[in-house]
């Protein structure tokens, strides 16, 4: 017979120790389990470093799962954008393609999600849902701020606005895959010494710019701490692109590239 104690035993040791662990340091966090984040755990993962994700919901692929307004289907193009082809690491990644124009290609949104997800969880990296970022670590080295970690909550703590002391997550690098709201950037704007950038929003709609111009400026924003996604168009107030998702693929891999550089990983 299976005990009920004892699978809520088993539920709380396991997450405990793994969280546990995972607190006393990981290579890299990332904050936001959608497209960008997702495809850069995989190549973070993928090289050997000890990757995880955190995720304010308790669902995975951020803006990809509605689609374009509802409709179910996404795009993905046949293009190079800053040297990187989104069609090509789509494949990489198990992603089902149907060509519908010169180099535009359909995927269902769910078909995207669960094949980001696999090839992040596939190789290795570790998410955590419902957790929402609220502040970073830091340290001061030769007069020089340098990001070492976050600060997080449970989502349902935060939402509820109960006065409840945080858990931190020490880290190589954290990178903003939030999204629009470029939410780390504006923590280290308003919460770390020595900063002097302000975070603003995106643009309005220009598929073309957006996608390359995303992919363009995707990396370190301050020693320690990286950008991707939609996170880097407002932080540089860049075009927006909507249901197309190459930049955001591409994005994910470049920035994942750039930590991978940056630790010197063999």
């Amino acid at each position: 017979m299976i005990d009920e104690g004892k699978v809520t035993s088993i539920i709380i040791e396991e997450s405990s120790k793994e969280l546990s662990q995972m607190a006393k340091g990981v290579d890299v966090v990332i904050v936001g389990a959608g497209p960008a984040g997702l495809t850069a755990s995989h190549y973070l993962a993928k090289a050997g470093l000890k990757v995880l994700i955190l995720e304010r919901r308790v669902s995975l692929g951020g803006g990809i799962s509605g689609g374009g307004s509802l409709f179910h289907k996404v795009v993905v193009e046949d293009v190079e954008l800053e040297g990187y082809n989104p069609k090509e690491i789509a494949e990489e990644l198990g992603v089902p393609l149907k060509k519908v124009d010169d180099n535009l290609y359909t995927t269902d949104a769910a078909a995207l999600v669960a094949k980001l997800s696999n090839a992040s969880v596939s190789a290795g990296a570790k998410i955590v849902l419902g957790m929402h970022v609220e502040d970073l670590i830091y340290r001061i080295e030769e007069g020089v701020t340098k990001v070492k970690g976050v600060v997080a909550l449970w989502s349902p703590i935060y939402l509820s606005g109960l006065h409840v002391d945080p858990i931190f997550f020490k880290a190589k690098a954290v990178v903003d895959a939030t999204g629009h709201d470029a939410e780390i950037l504006k923590i280290a704007s308003k919460k770390l010494p020595n900063v002097n950038f302000e975070v603003g929003r995106e643009y309005g709609a220009w598929i073309d710019e957006a996608e390359k111009l995303v992919v363009k400026y995707t990396g370190k924003v301050l020693e320690g701490l990286y950008a991707a996604g939609m996170s880097v168009a407002s932080f540089y107030r860049l075009p927006r692109m909507g249901p197309v998702f190459g930049g955001m693929l591409a994005s994910g891999k470049k920035v994942a590239e750039k930590i991978i550089g940056d630790l010197e990983v063999s």
